[in-house]
C-alpha cells in the first residue's frame, strides 16, 4: 500500500513539475479568454468518435476473449474498457487492472486471462503508434527532424555510454538465482504463493496467445484500424473550435495525434503534463505562437479529460443495474 501512494504522489510530482515548466510564463488571463471563446460544439463531435473508438476496441477485446471460450456481451465489455480510461486519468496504470477485474465481475472472466489479452492488445497498439510516428516522420520530415534530434541530443549529450557495470551485475544476479533455484526447486515449486504465481502467469500466457485462434483475423485488423482512425479525428475536430486553428490541417492532425499518445502514455495521471508539454511545443512547429500552443493544448487534454470522466460516470451508473441484474438471476 505504501509503496502504491509513493508512486502516485511521485508521478502527480512530475506532472505538477511539467505543468510549471510548461505554463510557467503562461498568460492565464489573457488565453483564458480564448478557451471561453472556443466553439463547444466541435468537443460533441469529438465525444462521438470517442464513443465510437473505446465500442471498437471493446468488440477488438472480446475477439481475443473468445478463443478461450468467454464471450461477454458488448455492453459490459464497453463498460470495463470506458471504467478503464477512467481509472487512469485517476491513477496512472490503473486503467488496465480496473478493465480486467469490471469483466471478472460481470461476467467471471478469471483476472489473469482478460489481462493477458489487454497486453496483447497493448502490444498491437504500440506497433500501430510506431507505424504512425514513421510515417509522421516521413511526411513532416523538414518540420519533426529538428523536434526530435534536439530532443534527444539535449537528453544524451554529454552522458556516460558505459555499460560494463550494470551488465556485470545483471550477469551475477542471474548466476545467484540459478544456483538458488537449482537447490531448492522443490521447495519453491511446492510453496502457495508460487502456486498461485504459477496458476496467474499461465492465465496471462494463454491470454497473451489467444490472437493465434482469433476465429476473425481481418475483422481484429479492421476494428485496430479503426479505433486509431477515431483516435485522429477526436483530436483533429477540435482544431476547428478556434478560428486560429482550423487551418491547421490534417498532417497537424497526425502530428498531434502522435505526440499526445506518447505524452499519454507516460506515468502520470492521463498525460497530465506530458501532453501539454509535448502538443504544446509540437504547435509552434505548425506556426503558432508558444501561447497558443499551450492553449490548445490545454483544450484538447481538457476536452477529451472530461468526455472520458462523463463516460466513466455513466458507465459506473450502468455497472450498478448490470450487477445488481446479475446477483437477482444468481439469487
Amino acid at each position: 500500500m505504501l509503496k502504491n501512494i509513493i508512486k502516485y504522489v511521485a508521478s502527480l510530482a512530475v506532472a505538477g513539475g511539467l505543468l510549471y515548466w510548461t505554463l510557467k510564463d503562461y498568460n492565464f488571463a489573457e488565453n483564458f479568454e480564448k478557451l471561453k471563446s472556443a466553439n463547444f460544439g466541435w468537443v460533441f463531435l469529438s465525444a462521438f468518435f470517442t464513443l465510437i473508438a473505446h465500442t471498437s476496441r471493446a468488440i477488438r477485446g472480446k475477439m481475443l476473449l473468445e478463443p478461450l471460450g468467454y464471450k461477454p456481451s458488448t455492453l459490459n465489455a464497453s463498460l470495463a474498457v470506458f471504467l478503464g480510461y477512467f481509472a487512469n486519468y485517476l491513477v496512472p496504470r490503473l486503467g488496465e487492472v480496473t478493465r480486467c477485474t469490471t469483466l471478472t465481475n460481470t461476467d467471471d472472466i478469471p483476472f489473469e486471462k482478460t489481462f493477458g489479452t489487454v497486453v496483447t492488445e497493448r502490444i498491437i497498439d504500440f506497433i500501430l503508434l510506431f507505424l504512425l510516428l514513421i510515417l509522421n516522420f516521413i511526411l513532416e520530415f523538414d518540420r519533426l527532424s529538428d523536434f526530435f534530434l534536439g530532443f534527444f541530443k539535449e537528453k544524451f549529450q554529454g552522458k556516460s555510454t558505459n555499460f560494463a557495470i550494470p551488465i556485470a551485475i545483471l550477469i551475477a544476479f542471474f548466476v545467484i538465482i540459478y544456483f538458488v533455484w537449482k537447490k531448492f526447486q522443490q521447495k519453491i515449486m511446492s510453496s502457495p504463493i508460487v502456486k498461485k504465481v504459477v496458476k496467474f502467469l499461465q492465465g496471462l500466457v494463454e491470454g497473451l496467445l489467444s490472437i493465434r485462434n482469433l476465429k476473425n483475423p481481418i475483422a481484429f485488423i479492421a476494428h485496430s484500424i479503426l479505433i486509431w482512425v477515431m483516435y485522429f479525428f477526436m483530436t483533429y475536430v477540435l482544431f476547428f473550435a478556434f478560428d486560429e486553428t482550423a487551418n491547421l490541417g490534417m498532417l497537424a492532425g497526425l502530428s498531434t495525434l502522435v505526440m499526445g499518445a506518447i505524452g499519454i502514455a507516460a506515468p502520470t495521471p492521463g498525460g497530465l503534463g506530458t501532453y501539454h508539454a509535448l502538443v504544446g511545443s509540437l504547435m509552434v512547429l505548425y506556426g503558432l505562437s508558444s501561447d497558443s500552443g499551450k492553449t490548445l493544448a490545454i483544450f484538447l487534454h481538457g476536452s477529451q479529460m472530461i468526455i472520458t470522466l462523463v463516460f466513466g460516470i455513466i458507465s459506473l451508473i450502468i455497472l450498478f443495474f448490470v450487477r445488481r441484474n446479475k446477483n437477482t438471476q444468481v439469487a
